[in-house]
This record gives structure tokens, C-alpha cells and sequence, in this order.
């Protein structure tokens, strides 16, 4: 659980990146946190697990305040960073080091884990390339069964497969009592993992839905023209003609293409829901 009111921060006394800002979550979602560069997703990420402290407004996640990192709090979230620091140590030694400290550890599912992304305990942790070390603090992160999961830009640094095995050990490894953001500008590596979808710019969130209800209501499609189209709230050219966001006709639903519903909020479209 995630509830902060009315927060403002900011790296410098002149300017904040959230004045006043809000943002709720229960348990139980896979949530796509995105925004243009700079936009704050990475910041929130740290203040959510206590990293930063905010200049006002009150913050309760877990039912406990982050900033106290208390070890009850600690060994319940976890932050996967973009760029993670791990120590000179091999892999068997650093899961029986910090394995030890989240009381929900899952050593089986580590090791299917490792196995899966082609990683082994004797390899050195700083040794192996920076997409290996992503992928074994990746697999660390969904072993220790937190309640939440904090995942800053996961697919950066994986290729192609890698980035598939990403998406089938998520969709595997998590319980539906936890709660994972994921912090990406990277939308496509996500788009068919995650259950919802908030949107932020300027210090605020402009976008906030669980992704069953903008199927619901919205179908997006690739058409060669739009000159016969009614109702159109967004659309992009591409090769193939037209990218477009169009009100559902009758029952008919379409997977949802998350680039194109990013751009069209970023460009104010007028998505209602």
C-alpha cells in the first residue's frame, strides 16, 4: 500500500519536481509509471523506498514511514536501480549475505530464476557484462517476495531475448498480493505485462487507469487513411499509414499500444475515461 499527500520536493530550494503531489496504490498491480525524461519517475521511485526525503506532506507506505528505513520496512521493498552497485563478491556468496536480510527469500525460485536468465553462482558479480548484473538483480529482486517491487528502467542494458525472459518471469514470479511499479520510457518491453498505467508531467500525474478499462473504451488500430474516420482522439503516421486512437465500436476490443496512448496524453488528447 502507497499513500502520499500532498508531498513537494525538489533538488534545489528554487525549483520543486512535485509541489503537492499525490499518488495512491493498494496492493495487487503491475504498474507502468511513465513519463518523459526528467519528469520525476525515477525520483518518486526513491522517495517511495526512503532514499529521499521530501520538504513536506506525509508519506505511508506499507504502513510505515520510508525515510525511518526501519528493518521491518527494509526487508519488504525492494528497488531494482537503473544502474545497480554490486560488490566484488560471486553470486553463491552475495545470496547467502543479503538473501538472509528479506524474510520472505525464495532460494528455489532464485535458482530457476538464474537458470532462466543463464546465470550461474560462481560467476563474480563484477565480472559478468552490466546486461548480466541487470538480469541477476532482476531475478534477486522477484526472489525476495516483497510486498513491493520497485523496478527503475528494468529492460535497460538487456537484449532482445533477455528482454522476452524479462517479461515471462515477471508475469510468473509475482503473487497477487504484491505491488510492482515500473519506471520505463522503454514501453514496448512492458506493454503486455503491465495492468495499469500512470502518466506523469510537470509534477503531477496527467494519467492514471487500469488497462481492462481503456480496452473498454478505446481501440487502437493501424489504418491507411483517416480521412472516412469518425471520432478520432489521436493519431501518428507511420509507414503503414496511420497509427490511431478511436472510440470502441460496439464489442469490438484491440490490445492496447502504450507509445501511442503516451504520446497522445503528452500531446493532451482528449482521452476520456
Amino acid at each position: 500500500m502507497i499513500a502520499i499527500e500532498n508531498i513537494s520536493f525538489g533538488y534545489t530550494k528554487k525549483k520543486f519536481l512535485f509541489k503537492d503531489f499525490n499518488f495512491t496504490q493498494e496492493s495487487g498491480n503491475i504498474i507502468g509509471l511513465l513519463g518523459e525524461n526528467g519528469a520525476g519517475k525515477s525520483t518518486l521511485l526513491k522517495i517511495i523506498s526512503g532514499l529521499l526525503n521530501v520538504k513536506q506532506g506525509n508519506i505511508l507506505v506499507n504502513n510505515a514511514k520510508p525515510i525511518k528505513r526501519e528493518p521491518d520496512f527494509l526487508s519488504d521493498i525492494f528497488l531494482v536501480d537503473d544502474t545497480p552497485f554490486l560488490p566484488a563478491l560471486t553470486i553463491k556468496t552475495y545470496l547467502n549475505i543479503y538473501g538472509a536480510l528479506y524474510k520472505n527469500f525464495d532460494f528455489e525460485k532464485m535458482q530457476k530464476l538464474l537458470t532462466d536468465f543463464q546465470l550461474t553462482e560462481n560467476q563474480k558479480l563484477q565480472k559478468i557484462s552490466h546486461g548480466q548484473q541487470k538480469k541477476f538483480i532482476i531475478a534477486f529482486a522477484l526472489s525476495t517476495n516483497c510486498k513491493l517491487l520497485l523496478l527503475d528502467e528494468p529492460t535497460n542494458g538487456l537484449d532482445i531475448p533477455s528482454k522476452k525472459i524479462f517479461r515471462k518471469v515477471l508475469i510468473e514470479s509475482v503473487a497477487e498480493n504484491q505491488t510492482v511499479i515500473i519506471s520505463t520510457h522503454q514501453v514496448k518491453d512492458v506493454e503486455n505485462v503491465i495492468d495499469k498505467i500512470v502518466q506523469i508531467a510537470d509534477g503531477k500525474i496527467v494519467f492514471e487507469q487500469e488497462i481492462f478499462k481503456i480496452t473498454e473504451k478505446y481501440q487502437f488500430q493501424t489504418v491507411s487513411s483517416i480521412a472516412n474516420l469518425e471520432n478520432v482522439k489521436y493519431y501518428e503516421k507511420n509507414p503503414f499509414g496511420y497509427k490511431v486512437i478511436v472510440p470502441v465500436a460496439g464489442n469490438e476490443e484491440t490490445e492496447i499500444d502504450i507509445e501511442l496512448l503516451f504520446n497522445a496524453i503528452a500531446n493532451k488528447a482528449e482521452i476520456n475515461l
